[in-house]
């Protein structure tokens, strides 16, 4: 694994999140295109709260404390809970490029991580330091995917009644 070029991955995903929001309205951020379906909005509260209660806080706990337990995470029940579709989408897209810079800051900072310790995990399995971190960025990459799903919708709805075949097969 090389560490250094999965921060650079993460710095990269901050960037891209970034864009997949710009030129987005309010409106637009909290249309959803089925029920079951997340809106851009959504999508993006999840990637602030993640950034700040799971992955960091999670890797901080393997590398420094593997004994301590924990903190529980509830992504699926936060999205009512926390009423992601009602957030305000500038403040989010701020706050969470200002967690991923925390985050980045944090991880360059790190002194000599042992990235192969095992440790035990809520869940009953053994995960290793830098199987959180390649999954932090994974999980960029899941959510970039699911932004460029949701820009791909909007586009569709801003060009109606137009057709956009010429431009591919999607």
């Amino acid at each position: 694994m090389e560490a250094a070029i999965l921060i650079e991955e993460l710095a990269q995903g901050a960037k891209s999140v970034e864009s997949l929001l710009a030129g987005i309205t309010q409106e637009e951020a909290q249309i959803k295109p089925s029920p079951e379906s997340r809106s851009i909005l959504e999508a993006a509260c999840h990637l602030y709260d993640e950034e700040r209660e799971d992955f960091r806080q999670r890797l901080d706990i393997m590398l420094h404390r593997p004994k301590d337990k924990w903190p529980p995470i509830r992504p699926e029940e936060w999205v009512t809970e926390r009423h992601y579709n009602e957030q305000d989408l500038a403040t989010v897209k701020k706050d969470f490029l200002a967690e991923r810079k925390k985050s980045l800051e944090w991880l360059k900072g790190l002194k000599n991580p042992d990235w192969e310790a095992e440790c035990d995990t809520p869940f009953g399995i053994k995960l290793k330091p830098g199987d959180m971190l390649s999954a932090w960025v994974e999980h960029d990459v899941l959510h970039l995917r699911q932004l460029v799903e949701l820009r791909h919708e909007h586009v569709l709805r801003v060009t109606m009644p137009y057709q956009v075949k010429y431009a591919g097969e999607w």
